[in-house]
Parts: structure tokens; sequence; C-alpha cells
């Protein structure tokens, strides 16, 4: 699990350099926009990105602990229009400690022949998990640790989205969002 984890981050960071440096697809043929006007990318996204307010009422753990509590999370993530998400989020872990999760990742849009499905993976910093629940999450140093997760969701409005959040081989997180353009 441990090298799982290490990996995706990798991975990510080295999606992202790559990314950064290849100019968009539909470069070629965006038309200018007034002076005072935002350009628009092919994703309906505003050039200047969107801001999204996140909110988890429920996380399902894979397997039963008596040590288990309740998981809340909020948390606000902006998405650049190229796909580019920087975000960050405060939760009650699965042991009630509080905990925070500082990221970066890439939003995949359109990828499929349902057009409001979408994949989401990140990977960040990690803070929270402290004695006696230290060794629960991979490379834990003082509370600090490497973080990755993979998502999946739904965009049901322009404004509204679901998501299921894979936190590991220890649980899904039902994701709620609010978009902001």
């Amino acid at each position: 699990m441990k090298f799982v984890a290490l990996t995706l981050f990798l991975v990510l960071g080295g999606l992202t350099a790559a990314h950064s440096q290849t100019p968009p697809a539909d470069a070629s043929v965006q038309e200018a926009a007034p002076t005072g006007a935002s350009p628009v990318t092919s994703d309906a996204a505003p050039s200047d990105g969107i801001w999204r307010v996140m909110v988890s009422p429920y996380t399902l753990h894979y397997s039963y602990s008596p040590d288990h509590r309740a998981v809340y999370m909020v948390g606000v993530e902006h998405q650049r229009a190229d796909g580019l998400v920087l975000g960050g989020s405060y939760f009650s872990n699965s042991f009630g400690q509080p905990s925070a999760y500082v990221y970066a990742g890439w939003r995949f849009n359109k990828f499929s022949p349902w057009e409001p499905l979408f994949a989401e993976v990140t990977g960040g910093l990690l803070y929270g998990y402290k004695p006696p629940f230290e060794d629960k999450v991979p490379f834990n140093h003082n509370g600090f640790s490497p973080g990755a997760v993979l998502s999946v969701g739904w965009q049901f409005t322009p404004m509204f989205s679901g998501q299921l959040n894979f936190l590991g081989n220890s649980a899904l997180m039902f994701q709620l969002s609010a978009d902001f353009r």
C-alpha cells in the first residue's frame, strides 16, 4: 500500500508537469475575447477557472473497527480551465482526530460517452494521524504523510455535483460539491 501511494503521488506530479508544457488541443481555434470578457474553454469553464466548495456527509469504511468514528469533511478547491485542481480540506479522520489534506491534481471531463461523468486524481500532504493511530497511513512522520485520492463523480447541473472518493484500501467517501464560475 505504501508503494502504491508513493507511486500515485509521483505519477501525478509527472502528469501535471507534462500537461503544463502541452498547449491545449483547441488553442488554434479559440477566438480572442472582447476586452473585459472571459474566454470560455470547450468544457464551458471560464478561463480564470472554477471555485468549488465541498462537503462530505458520510464515509463508508470497508471493514469494521471499534475505533472508527464518523468522518465529516469540508473543503475548497480551485480548478483551472485546463483541468488542474488545487485545494484543501479539513476533516475528522476515521479515529475522530482533526485532520487536513492540501493537494494538487487533475480533473478529467468528457472522457466517456456520458458527458456528466468525470474523474479526478489528487496528491498532496495529509496531516492529522497522531498517536495511537499514526500507523494507519503510510510514511507518517509527526502527523504528516503523503496522500493520494482517486475520485469519480457526476455533474448533475452546471453548479452541483456528487463524487466518490476512494481512500486507499480503507474507505469510500461520499462528497457533494457546488461550483462557482
